[in-house]
């Protein structure tokens, strides 16, 4: 009796999913049709910015140094812009507004009276890269320190590898006495960085505002 129970509770529950499905065989026809064209579309889209090599979803955190005549270009981080700037709005408009960057101005043409708002999450992301470095600080501990700056750019000149969003990290002393005389490059795609450096050594004496002040400290080994 107990057997036939169950096994009639099963056929009514099965008779339940089968007469839902059929009344709402069309929602979920929809449903796929919506998600098959979201995956169709997304695949083209990644496709094409491939093709592009744009990826400016991506924000680059990019120290730019001379040594010995030479310029060095070095990736501190990489992450997407959903983890630096948090706010999906923020997101968009940094997005739009490196589309809009030209060859002799990389950096973002974003309102001046909204500038820090970018700034700062790209201020707070690299901060925490260092943050032993101000905490042995603060125990009194000997530490190495110096102020850089932050611009937020998307080369357009010469030949970019890749489009992103960077954030250019410069010490603040070379960018207020960049030599006039052209270094050597590890690349020749570095030509571009160097343009890129020489206009945002313009821009900082014109629009302070596009620049973010950082300390660094790291320990003393």
């Amino acid at each position: 009796m107990l057997v036939a129970d169950k096994e009639c509770e099963m056929k009514e529950f099965l008779d339940t999913i089968a007469e839902y499905a059929h009344e709402h065989w069309i929602k979920f026809l929809v449903a796929m049709l919506f998600m098959a064209a979201g995956w169709w579309f997304g695949k083209r889209r990644a496709a094409s910015q491939w093709k592009r090599r744009e990826f400016l979803g991506r924000i680059n955190f990019s120290l730019n140094t001379l040594q010995e005549g030479k310029l060095l270009i070095r990736t501190l981080s990489e992450k997407s812009c959903e983890e630096v700037f948090l706010n999906q709005i923020a997101v968009e408009k940094v997005i739009a507004a490196a589309r809009e960057t030209t060859a002799d101005d990389p950096t973002l043409p974003l309102p001046q009276d909204e500038y820090w708002f970018y700034l700062n999450p790209v201020l707070n992301e690299l901060s925490e890269q260092f943050s032993l470095g101000m905490l042995s600080r603060d125990m009194g501990l000997p530490v190495e320190r110096a102020s850089y700056l932050i611009a937020l750019t998307s080369e357009r000149a010469g030949e970019i590898r890749t489009q992103k969003i960077r954030a250019m990290v410069i010490h603040k002393t070379l960018l207020e006495n960049l030599p006039e005389e052209e270094p050597e490059y590890e690349s020749k795609n570095h030509a571009t960085r160097w343009k890129t450096l020489n206009t945002l050594a313009k821009l900082y004496k014109t629009q302070p505002w596009k620049f973010q002040d950082v300390e660094i400290c790291i320990p003393k080994s």
